[in-house]
């Protein structure tokens, strides 16, 4: 990183970067809750942990239970997310799919050519 780069560059480079993956034809946009719930699927997911569909409805911070399934159901249908099985039939885990892990692999890149860019 130059003497001239601050660390907010860096981070303004990655958001112009990553605002250009937006305009590209790939999963419809989310709402700023959707992208909250992307985010915590992701990050479980990251740590090997399991959620499914009941524990999504318990967390508090993302809203009312009704409104959290509605965007589940929403984050579904346009192909963010999916729900698989368990041992119980009943509940339903709450994973990526495939095209959003590919999301997020173009987010990394945006990550790497911020920093290069500016570097």
């Amino acid at each position: 990183m130059s003497k001239s780069t601050r660390p907010a560059d860096i981070y303004l480079r990655f958001l112009q970067l990553a605002e250009a993956l937006r305009g590209l034809p790939t999963l419809p946009s989310l709402d700023p809750l959707e992208e909250r719930i992307l985010g915590t699927v992701a990050r479980a997911m990251q740590e090997g942990e399991r959620l499914c569909v009941r524990d999504m409805m318990a967390k508090k911070e993302l809203g009312a239970p009704a409104t959290v399934h509605s965007r589940l159901t929403s984050m579904r249908e346009k192909g963010w997310i999916m729900l698989t099985d368990t041992e119980d039939t009943r509940r339903k885990q709450v994973t990526l799919t495939q095209a959003a892990l590919a999301h997020f692999d173009k987010l990394s890149k945006c990550m790497v050519k911020a920093v290069e860019k500016t570097g």
